[in-house]
């Protein structure tokens, strides 16, 4: 299949886009950074996902399946950015689709859609609410790209439309939510809380994403690795020091002596589980992740080190 890939120049576009020619089809992509050593066979345009010139790529290439990996996150750009990317590219890529014939669309959303509480239940299906707009406001932006994409699913029902919703990554690039939080020497825990982490190799997470192409697959889908362990288990694992500190003290520490910087709203996260249930994705698609979680946060340990 021609396949367009938005984001492609991030860690995991990268990866799928060579899974993906791997597996026989045409790749190509837009993003705004440079792919450097990208191979020859993938055609990479330097654009903003949001300009007309965007369009241009999808009138010229007319790909049958998108991934839509253009997304920032708290760390990459403030607020109104966030929100002009995530939102409004999410919202121009799905009319380009819907204009030019695209046949499948995927949209890679995260796992903290779903949001961090005391009263949420352990395991999230794809029907749960979208509770980290109150648990988690910094998510808003991402929250309503996922609700955007999803709307695709009865706008155009012509187009196979799929949200993924992927749990945390972590591997050998150190990049990401969770590598970032880990990279310190000194990981800050709330005391009193030891909630348990899910996450899934960056390859993994890559070949899951590729696996949805070519199949007609509609609808919502979590999508996940190993089992997930207790944070004070994978902070030792990861070779780093776990650092328990009462909740006040601790809000007040992100981002200073040493700490990662996070966000306020990232506290409930590091109190309370957020675990998927990926199940139906597993279904559909036959996936199952090739590295569990001890080999996962070696990767991550040996190239932190």
């Amino acid at each position: 299949m021609r396949v367009l890939i938005t984001g492609i120049a991030g860690h995991i576009g990268r990866k799928v886009a060579q899974v993906l020619v791997a597996r026989g089809h045409t790749v190509s992509g837009i993003d705004r950074r440079p792919w450097p050593d990208a191979p020859k066979a993938i055609e990479i345009v330097a654009v903003d996902i949001r300009k007309r010139a965007a369009e241009d790529v999808f009138r010229r290439r007319r790909p049958e399946a998108l991934i839509h990996l253009a997304t920032v996150t708290h760390f990459q750009a403030d607020l109104e950015e966030r929100y002009r990317v995530n939102l409004g590219g999410t919202r121009a890529v799905f009319e380009h689709c819907h204009s030019w014939g695209v046949q499948e669309a995927v949209f890679v959303g995260r796992h903290t859609f779903y949001g961090a509480a005391p009263d949420t239940p352990l395991y999230h299906t794809e029907a749960d609410p979208p509770l980290a707009v109150s648990t988690f406001p910094e998510l808003a932006d991402l929250v309503a790209s996922d609700l955007f994409a999803g709307s695709a699913l009865w706008r155009w029902p012509e187009m196979s439309t799929v949200v993924l919703r992927t749990c945390y990554t972590l591997g050998p690039s150190l990049t990401g939510t969770l590598a970032t939080f880990l990279r310190p020497r000194r990981v800050p825990t709330v005391f009193g809380f030891d909630p348990l982490f899910q996450f899934m190799h960056e390859d993994d997470c890559a070949r899951a994403i590729a696996d949805t192409v070519g199949r007609g697959m509609r609808g919502t889908f979590n999508v996940a690795g190993p089992q997930p362990i207790p944070l004070s288990l994978l902070i030792k694992m990861a070779g780093r020091r776990n650092v328990p500190l009462p909740e006040p003290l601790l809000a007040g520490l992100l981002g200073r002596f040493g700490f990662a910087a996070l966000p306020r709203g990232a506290v409930n996260h590091i109190k309370y589980p957020c675990v998927i249930d990926a199940r139906a994705f597993r279904e559909a698609t036959g996936f199952a992740p090739e590295f569990d979680e001890a080999q996962t946060v070696a990767s991550f340990r040996w190239a932190a080190t």
